[in-house]
């Protein structure tokens, strides 16, 4: 029995915090996890940018509202589920996930939760557990499925080189260069062809 584990931002949906800094003019929240590796350390950042902006959650669901889906992202998800259960492991946030997972076909998904004032001020952040990636992976393994896994960031490598077969997708030419052992796509197309090698 497998199960695909995918990444959300950057595999299925655009970044939510590029969208942000672009919307809001704040150009140094444009840093994601392809940049920086330390997740609790990257939050922490963006949680004190935005308060020094007066920035809450209302302005960013507002952005958010706005994005649609990579083209041939839903197509893919649709085929990809025809064959195997898919489950989205995402270090995003169930207050920012929603929208997106409406105009996904509503696929599951595994992410955090953002602690918020009742001004709307996000305040802190909940991580559902540490390492969420990897230890979800293991954690399907220890009951009986085999993963296989696909992100583009640093905080995906854990789930990708921990499962059976596992795939950079649209990822930096920086971590593709520095896990040459891991194949590397560019379209759904050569991914959805890889995965179903990968189950054959």
């Amino acid at each position: 029995m497998y199960i695909t584990c995918l990444d959300l931002e950057g595999v299925l949906v655009p970044e939510i915090w590029i969208a942000f800094a672009e919307e809001s003019g704040i150009p140094e929240l444009k840093k994601t996890t392809r940049d920086e590796p330390d997740y609790d350390k990257l939050m922490k950042w963006r949680l004190s940018v935005l308060k020094e902006h007066g920035l809450g959650l209302k302005e960013i669901q507002e952005t958010i509202a706005k994005i649609d889906p990579i083209p041939g992202a839903k197509e893919f998800l649709d085929e990809l589920r025809s064959l195997t259960q898919v489950i989205i492991i995402s270090d995003t946030f169930t207050q920012f996930a929603k929208p997106l997972m409406e105009k996904l076909g509503w696929p599951t998904i595994f992410c955090n939760s953002l602690e918020v004032a009742e001004s709307g001020e996000i305040t802190g952040f909940k991580m559902r557990i540490e390492n969420s990636k990897y230890t979800t992976v293991k954690a399907l393994q220890s009951i009986g499925y085999e993963t296989i896994a696909s992100g583009d960031s640093y905080n995906d490598l854990g789930m990708i080189k921990a499962s059976k077969a596992g795939f950079l997708f649209k990822s930096t030419d920086k971590i593709k260069a520095d896990n040459p052992e891991l194949p590397a796509y560019e379209t759904y197309d050569e991914l959805l062809n890889a995965i179903k090698k990968a189950m054959d």
